[in-house]
């Protein structure tokens, strides 16, 4: 760990951050522990990681992303009209609700139940805070190398 070091791609980083939206915490671990992963690792999206970048320990920063910087654009291809017997008989549907896919690669595609009714479920596959506007705080605890890379 060097504190004169910048923040690259394929450094482990420990990090505190709170991400809001429309004034309210989506997420915040000031309060609790802070978080540690991989610049590049895929653990949080690239928009944001891009932001950490070159930042060193004991850096503070709060970024105030306009809507679709952070998390992209509301994209309406993305919402799908789904037949509501491909959903199984015991699963709870209601707008709102997260479902979760399992893809044949073995990956998780997450959505949101936007809409329902007797034969169709509208399922957007966007993220969450598509479109919107987020802050996104940070302050960086501590930087490790390893010459490995994910």
């Amino acid at each position: 760990m060097n504190a004169a070091r910048f923040l690259r791609i394929g450094d482990q980083v420990t990090l505190h951050y709170r991400l809001t939206c429309n004034g309210e915490d989506i997420v915040n671990t000031f309060a609790d522990q802070p978080e540690t992963f991989r610049i590049g690792g895929g653990d949080i999206d690239p928009r944001l990681e891009a932001l950490l970048t070159g930042l060193q320990v004991g850096d503070h920063r709060t970024y105030e992303l306009e809507p679709g910087a952070a998390f992209g654009s509301h994209e309406p291809q993305r919402v799908h009209a789904m037949p509501r017997d491909e959903f199984a008989a015991d699963l709870v549907l209601a707008p709102g609700h997260d479902v979760e896919f399992s893809l044949p690669n073995g990956q998780t595609l997450h959505g949101i139940i936007r809409e329902l009714d007797d034969t169709h479920v509208q399922v957007d596959f966007n993220h969450p805070l598509a479109g919107l506007p987020v802050v996104f705080e940070v302050k960086i605890l501590a930087i490790a190398t390893d010459s490995q890379t994910d």
